[in-house]
């Protein structure tokens, strides 16, 4: 039985003496060598990888032929009629069914723009008046302008969202909060000007998502969660996952002959970029799909073991592993249903019409589109199971025992 006493004074019976570990100031120092290294490594990894501008290939723009521009308006008149359709468009494929409408809109410039919704953009009745809507406008030389439904604009729905979450994670996260937001920034960042153009411009794909990854990690994790060497052991289970994913996601992908190609968006961007690796992206994703689950179950279970050893000081190693593995297996669960529903929500449209068809569940299973989502759930579950006790063997032999545990609220003096 272990006794601890106010003051950080305590005395343990049963157990014989308690291992201290190795020096903490050494090992921070240690530790921030380590991650320098690895810090070193990614970002030169990143630098050999990186793109030339003229290496990223473009597909070509509808909108810049002569007489063509892009226009917004606002929606001032909805008219419904009946089509006329079959049901059955060429080749007898089906076509949706339902009303056309006229529609009516007024465009920044004060113009009328009038065009027909067919049933596949008004479906339910999708469009009445006051919407903002992106145009298409044709105007060839002498000629009247005639106008096409592109879309609707969302810039202000999107951002007035964007705000209200910025908002409430800053003012209920506080500052950990805002490092939160910086680390969605730098996220976002490394994908749009690394990750994406170095993909489409024929780089390896699995090279790109692994270098790609580690420095996100790098940064999101000690921006949210300071520098310390709790959030060091977090860091080196979540490493761990990413080079396991990695590992598993080439294998599982030749082994189930995933060729990357289940969509006509996937066609589409082999003819736009034909220098991909569609099969080697599909591993790639299967790295970059799990970085935020992965990034929970590591952070939480190095947040565990520290708080447990707050509370038992003196416990044997051993001991602690078995607790914060508890924890563990109760996150495992959690985690893993947060992937299956993730990935089914993503591919839903797919399932419905699947469903729709009647399939045999086996047969539909099975088809590049839905298999590459089960390939990448399963990788990405083994990957997040398997980094659970990796992150709390490095986080038991990290936390430190005795009187010299480090507190929730910040990194102390043992920051690595």
């Amino acid at each position: 039985m272990t006794h601890s006493h106010a003051a950080g004074h305590g005395h343990s019976h049963g157990h014989g003496p308690v291992d201290p570990g190795p020096p903490r100031p050494a090992l921070a120092r240690a530790l921030g060598l380590v991650v320098g290294i690895v810090a070193a490594v990614a970002l030169t990894g990143m630098a050999l990888l990186w793109p030339d501008a003229e290496s990223v290939p473009e597909g070509p723009d509808p909108f810049a032929n002569e007489g063509v521009t892009l226009v917004e308006g606002t929606v001032t008149s909805v008219e419904p009629f009946d089509c006329g359709n079959t049901g059955i468009g060429p080749d007898n494929t089906p076509v949706v069914q339902g009303d056309c409408a006229d529609v009516v809109a007024t465009t920044e410039d004060g113009e009328e723009a009038s065009f027909i919704l067919d049933p596949s953009r008004f479906v339910g009745g999708g469009m009445s008046v006051g919407d903002e809507v992106e145009l298409v406008r044709f105007q060839p030389p002498g000629q009247a302008p005639s106008y096409e439904f592109r879309d609707f604009t969302r810039g202000f729905p999107l951002l007035a969202m964007t705000i209200a979450f910025a908002v409430l994670v800053s003012l209920i996260g506080r500052w950990r909060g805002v490092f939160a937001l910086l680390g969605i920034g730098v996220t976002l960042l490394a994908l749009v000007k690394f990750v994406l153009p170095a993909l489409l411009s024929g780089e390896p794909p699995l090279a790109v998502a692994v270098v790609g990854s580690t420095v996100i990690m790098i940064s999101v994790l000690y921006l949210a969660h300071g520098i310390s060497i709790r959030t060091t052991s977090a860091l080196f289970g979540t490493l761990f996952g990413i080079a396991f994913t990695a590992i598993a996601g080439v294998l599982a992908t030749g082994w189930a002959n995933l060729t990357g190609v289940g969509s006509e968006d996937d066609r589409l961007l082999v003819a736009t970029a034909p220098e991909i690796n569609l099969s080697g992206v599909v591993a790639a994703t299967m790295v970059i799909a799990g970085l935020g689950v992965l990034n929970d179950v590591t952070v939480t279970q190095a947040s565990a073991v520290w708080e447990l050893r707050a509370l038992q000081p003196f416990a044997r190693r051993v001991d602690l592993f078995r607790s914060a593995m508890r924890i563990g297996r109760d996150h495992i669960a959690s985690s893993v249903y947060t992937l299956v529903f993730a990935y089914a929500g993503s591919a839903m449209t797919v399932m419905l019409l699947i469903t729709a068809y009647q399939r045999d569940l086996l047969d539909a299973v099975t088809t590049e589109e839905i298999a590459q989502e089960v390939v990448r759930t399963l990788i990405g579950a083994i990957g997040l199971v398997l980094a659970v006790p990796v992150t709390t063997a490095f986080a038991v032999w990290l936390a430190p025992p005795g009187e010299t545990v480090e507190t929730s609220g910040g990194s102390g003096s043992h920051a690595a």
